[in-house]
């Protein structure tokens, strides 16, 4: 069959025209054949088994009945009437009821005639009752194609407002295979076909559309997902291939002085065998003529920072400058402070550019970096403006960076001739499952263990009904000279319910904390900055021993003095969100704690959360359970949340399928890596059909 014949409007598939055509694309994203085919099913109705009226089960299963009717009466009943048939086969008879539309059914009825009936039985004073069933006449029912089990479509109120329902979905989709005789071109090789046993496309489509069995559907499955995964895999693997390949990057050749003295004479402690594993794989990628495009994953506390200075320094070694782009100021900030922390008085001249810097500064700024005697510039967006030029930008780390669009990340790439190398850094956490489709096309590097000295946090759940003993525990610690966070949720919709549970919680505490033995901090988002500021000041300071705030401290501030999170109605609160509140406390040498409370009302996901939250510190674990739980266009924030807009394979429950996707992508790109082998001319072919049509690719972000 001809392939452009699927491009085909739908308009032209007979029973489909102008109107429906409409519908079809504004509710379901259907414009072609091709659209239609890959409309998969949700659901089916197992209708392999005809029963006998005497082997009907009490349960609320929806049956496939052989009869005739015998008998045809109107009831009268409190409100209006109800049209009842006798139905019956050698073993008994069952009610057929109808309550509406009974003058059409009446007159259409035929007596004893053989008719298949199908719907959801009732067992009623005695005898089973088909309220609105399904009928064909037999003779009809053996013409049709044979639906075995019978496909149920994603539907919304529309379509079912205009007349496009379940049954006309089948009959357009029986249509279509009529129209293209169910033959379809083969997408996947030989070679794959063969050694995963995989259906032939055609027969895919059919038995996914029209099952015989539940065994073919399941073989019908198995091959579509894998092939829609082995596609987006073949794109992502390739994209990187023709990185490496075509864009060519700096290339770091010398591991110079101020990278040495810094390992020697100036790390603050040893590095875990985790951060020497990384900065090994970013040093072989430095040294690779190609540039560099890593993710750097590694729980909060985990050390990070440290190998984005140690990279920072084989830049500058080479006579390079580099970057760091942070999402907040106070972010930032805190990478400022830190990094000149821990550079000490080496000879390294770095600045920090956010909104807020002045004038004259930025002048002196843009002066320094275009002369190239700046070595490291920290900034938020305002590094990515146009004024801000550099001599010779080797490095640009880019920290959480799912809170940067696409399209700010590119302008970083053309502040120079070249583009600078690339390390993304984020602490959240991402399952390797999501990580391989959502950043396939970028190397990951994954920081798993913890620095040396650094105590797991415990974490308990507490109800409301405890807080008096929750006070007295914060008052020990207290005596024991740490601080303590108390969180309270922030969600944007009720931010006056927000407000009013933040107040009521600070009055409380004012009240068993009074002044002068207590001092407390308080910072909200009503608050001007400047106040922020300085209440987040006197904390870090050691002036307060308590911090009440929304959750504008869950991103990056540091107080290794901290050894208490409590986290208020932490039943509001998303895994992720929980497991970076968490990473607030436990940056010093003493024992931390993390005391999630809540109301006795509890969801069940509200109680998954908070489980695995008591259960591991494992960033990386709770990610799963997140993905499990939200799915993973939530999960990656609304900048993401189409980035899986998949036609039939699920990113969490098909990981399996898509781990031996990505095996077979990388080997057809390793024996073939132009796609010109003979054997892989299906493969090139399709890939560059999906590519020029988009069905697939719509979804990468």
């Amino acid at each position: 069959m001809n392939p452009n014949f699927l491009q085909t409007p739908i308009a032209y598939l007979k029973g489909v025209g102008p109107n429906r055509a409409e519908t079809l694309q504004s509710e379901l994203g259907i414009t072609t054949y091709q659209d239609l085919i890959n409309l998969f099913p949700n659901r089916y109705l197992d209708k392999t088994q005809y029963y006998k009226i005497g082997q009907l089960q009490r349960s609320s299963a929806d049956v496939q009945v052989l009869g005739k009717i015998v008998h045809i009466k109107t009831v009268e009943q409190k409100k209006g009437k109800r049209l009842v048939a006798s139905f019956a086969d050698e073993t008994g008879e069952m009610e057929l009821i109808w309550f509406r539309g009974q003058k059409w059914i009446k007159e259409n009825l035929k007596l004893n005639t053989p008719y298949v009936v199908f719907g959801k039985t009732k067992w009623y004073n005695g005898k089973f009752s088909m309220p609105h069933p399904e009928m064909e006449l037999l003779t009809e029912h053996e013409q049709g194609l044979k639906i075995f089990m019978q496909p149920i479509y994603p539907s919304t109120e529309k379509l079912s407002a205009k007349g496009i329902t379940n049954r006309v979905l089948n009959k357009l989709m029986q249509q279509l295979f009529l129209d293209t005789k169910g033959r379809f071109m083969e997408t996947l090789s030989n070679g794959i076909l063969n050694e995963l046993n995989l259906l032939p496309k055609s027969e895919a489509l059919f038995n996914i559309h029209f099952p015989k069995n539940q065994e073919l559907l399941a073989k019908a499955q198995f091959r579509l997902k894998f092939e829609e995964l082995f596609y987006i895999q073949l794109q992502l693997i390739t994209k990187k291939l023709i990185r490496k390949q075509k864009i060519k990057g700096f290339n770091f050749d010398q591991v110079g002085e101020l990278f040495n003295i810094f390992y020697e004479e100036y790390l603050p402690f040893e590095l875990t065998n985790a951060q020497k594993r990384v900065i090994k794989e970013i040093r072989s990628d430095l040294g690779s003529n190609a540039q560099m495009n890593r993710l750097l994953q590694g729980d909060v506390g985990s050390g990070k920072t440290i190998v984005a200075l140690m990279t920072m320094l084989l830049a500058i070694d080479n006579e390079y400058q580099a970057c760091i782009m942070a999402p907040t100021e106070i972010l930032a900030n805190q990478h400022y402070n830190g990094i000149k922390e821990l550079l000490g008085n080496l000879n390294v001249n770095v600045s920090l550019l956010t909104g807020s810097v002045k004038k004259s500064e930025r002048k002196v700024i843009h002066e320094q970096l275009e002369n190239g005697e700046l070595h490291i510039l920290i900034g938020t967006h305002a590094v990515l403006e146009d004024k801000v030029q550099f001599k010779n930008l080797g490095l640009a780390v880019i920290d959480e960076q799912h809170r940067f669009g696409v399209a700010q990340r590119s302008k970083l790439w053309h502040k120079n001739e070249m583009p600078p190398h690339i390390l993304v850094m984020t602490a959240t956490p991402i399952p390797r499952t999501l990580a391989m489709s959502l950043y396939g096309d970028l190397d990951i590097s994954v920081i798993d263990e913890l620095p040396p000295g650094r105590k797991p946090i415990k974490t308990v759940h507490r109800y409301d009904s405890n807080r008096l003993k929750v006070f007295r525990f914060i008052k020990d610690e207290i005596k024991k000279g740490r601080q303590i966070y108390v969180v309270y949720p922030l969600i944007q919709e009720s931010e006056a319910l927000d407000y009013k549970d933040l107040m009521d919680g600070y009055e409380s505490i004012v009240r068993d904390f009074p002044l002068p033995d207590y001092q407390i901090s308080i910072v909200h988002g009503k608050m001007k900055p400047a106040d922020k500021d300085y209440e987040m000041e006197r904390f870090v300071k050691g002036e307060t021993q308590i911090m009440v705030a929304t959750t504008v401290i869950e991103v990056g501030v540091n107080v290794p003095n901290a050894s208490v999170m409590i986290i208020e109605s932490a039943e509001r609160f998303g895994l992720s969100q929980l497991h970076q509140l968490r990473g607030r406390v436990g940056r010093g040498g003493d024992q931390s704690y993390c005391i999630l409370m809540t109301s006795h009302k509890l969801s069940t996901d509200a109680k998954t959360r908070l489980e695995t939250m008591t259960r591991t510190n494992d960033g990386f674990e709770i990610a799963e359970v997140d993905l499990k739980l939200r799915g993973p266009g939530d999960l990656m924030g609304t900048q993401q949340s189409g980035a899986l807009n998949l036609k039939i394979a699920d990113i969490v429950k098909d990981n399996d399928i898509l781990k031996t996707a990505r095996f077979y992508a990388l080997k057809v790109l390793k024996e073939d890596p132009t796609l010109t082998h003979d054997g892989h001319k299906v493969i090139r072919y399709t890939y560059a059909q999906l590519i020029k049509h988009k069905n697939i690719w719509t979804y990468i972000s």
